[in-house]
């Protein structure tokens, strides 16, 4: 049976969690509040705890069948006593009979300790209020959406990051053109002139983020970016209390080839910024080449919401520490047509109302 962190409170005993809000330990019964670096012990008392073991001869249920069961680990909670089962992934959750947060220790031996973790600064009220502030406004929304929709899970989950550090060198030329229009009496003339445009030079790139999760959807994690990193601190195992936790299932060789599409994109844009004064701009040929490449692994804090409506699941995510607060929304077909028929209606009255003008002139 596996190893479970927990943090008990040393005045009543009660469960205790990161506090969001404080940036410390509090316990929910007592409010007593504790600072990170007194929790640190914990961590190093737990290193030499004998695992639980405790046999029954029951005849009861059938056995499980090979392969049914890779993956998943078994943890007895402290507190309550009962059984918890996590994938091979979960590295901190709550017990669902007791709620008593735990850290499952594990899941973090025999594989890499985080660098770094960014704590939680937002808590799960300001993420509710945060869902509900992503409904205004939006005009095509179906109206009952609000009503008849229910938040199925709301949860806060520190997700695993490979931060990558790199110089890229580049050189990259550009096919341009300027255009220039002009008439007389009886001829409309263009003139294009045509340009061959390099750009050479190094940008450097610091902790750029790729998702070490499977489960979790790249496209989703980056749009809630970016994190601030001068918040991140050394990595306890006391900020996972209270929340969950994945460790990373894609590791950083595996993440490469993400972080050099991001840093490609990102040094394309860059060089192409300073290439002004052209009506077209075609890239014709790019190399980049990185150097000083470095990895480090940090777990940043996301807030996951489900919510269900007309029997379609939305998910929609927040940035734990910023706020940012992204996620797709049903459309009303009905109100969509209208605002359609209107757009095109104030279109054709437009053209109509230019065509007039025209006429008279």
């Amino acid at each position: 049976m596996a190893v479970l962190q927990e943090y008990k409170c040393p005045c009543c005993g009660g469960p205790i969690e990161f506090n969001s809000s404080l940036q410390k330990m509090k316990c929910p019964f007592c409010d007593a509040e504790f600072e990170m670096e007194t929790l640190v012990s914990y961590d190093e008392e737990l290193k030499n705890q004998p695992a639980e073991e405790m046999k029954w001869e029951n005849a009861a249920g059938s056995e499980w069948q090979d392969g049914e069961t890779d993956g998943l680990n078994s943890y007895i909670c402290k507190s309550c006593g009962c059984e918890i089962v996590g994938d091979e992934t979960t590295a901190a959750t709550s017990c669902p009979f007791c709620g008593n947060p735990i850290v499952m220790m594990r899941q973090f031996s025999g594989s890499l300790k985080p660098d770094y973790v960014i704590p939680f600064k937002i808590d799960k009220k300001a993420a509710k209020a945060a869902l509900k502030k992503h409904y205004e406004g939006k005009r095509l929304m179906p109206k009952v959406f609000k009503d008849e929709n229910h938040l199925d899970e709301i949860k806060g989950i520190y997700v695993p990051v490979w931060l990558f550090d790199a110089d890229a060198d580049a050189n990259i030329r550009y096919k341009a053109t300027k255009v220039r229009a002009w008439s007389d009496r009886n001829y409309n003339y263009t003139e294009t002139s045509f340009y061959a445009v390099s750009r050479g030079g190094q940008i450097g790139f610091e902790r750029v983020p790729v998702d070490g999760s499977s489960k979790m959807d790249d496209a989703l994690m980056e749009s809630i970016e970016p994190y601030n990193f001068a918040e991140a601190v050394d990595f306890q195992t006391a900020y996972l209390a209270g929340y969950l936790a994945d460790k990373y299932d894609v590791d950083s060789e595996q993440s490469v080839e993400r972080a050099n599409q991001r840093i490609k994109k990102s040094t394309e844009n860059a060089f192409a910024s300073t290439v002004q004064g052209y009506t077209t701009v075609v890239p014709e040929f790019t190399s980049i080449r990185l150097q000083n490449g470095t990895a480090k692994y940090a777990l940043y804090p996301v807030w996951l919401l489900n919510t269900t409506w007309n029997g379609k699941k939305y998910t929609f995510a927040m940035n734990g520490q910023t706020g940012k607060f992204v996620g797709d929304l049903p459309v009303d077909k009905g109100a969509f047509r209208k605002w359609l028929f209107g757009l095109t209606g104030l279109i054709g009255a437009a053209c109509f109302a230019v065509s007039y003008l025209l006429w008279l002139l």
